[in-house]
C-alpha cells in the first residue's frame, strides 16, 4: 500500500507524515487489498477554529472509499478519517462475502 500525502496552504510539522502513515497502515488489518492512499490535507482562512480539512481516498478493487473530516488539528482529523474508514471498509468486506 503506498500512501501520497499533499499538503496545501501549509508546510507539514515534523511528525505530521509519521503519524499518516502509521493511522493509514493499520487499515491493512481490515483489508489486505488497498492498492494505494491519497492524503490530502489543507488549512483554509476563516474565523472558524476547525479550519483544518482532511480528504482520504482509499484506491481498492471496485470502488473508491473517500472521506473528507474537518477538524482544529489534523491528529483530530485523521483519528476522525481512520475511525469512518474501518466502518466502511467492513461495510464493504461484508458486502463482498454476501456475493
Amino acid at each position: 500500500m503506498t500512501i501520497n500525502l499533499q499538503t496545501v496552504n501549509f508546510n507539514a510539522k515534523e511528525g505530521l507524515e509519521e503519524y499518516v502513515e502509521r493511522k493509514l497502515s493499520k487499515l491493512e488489518q481490515y483489508y489486505d487489498k488497498i492498492i494505494s492512499v491519497q492524503v490530502a490535507m489543507r488549512v483554509e482562512n476563516v474565523s472558524d477554529k476547525e479550519n483544518k480539512f482532511v480528504d482520504i481516498k482509499l484506491e481498492v478493487p471496485g470502488d473508491d472509499i473517500m472521506v473528507k473530516k474537518s477538524g482544529q488539528t489534523f491528529e483530530e482529523c485523521i483519528d476522525l478519517s481512520v475511525d469512518t474508514l474501518k466502518k466502511l471498509i467492513i461495510r464493504k468486506k461484508e458486502k463482498i462475502t454476501d456475493r
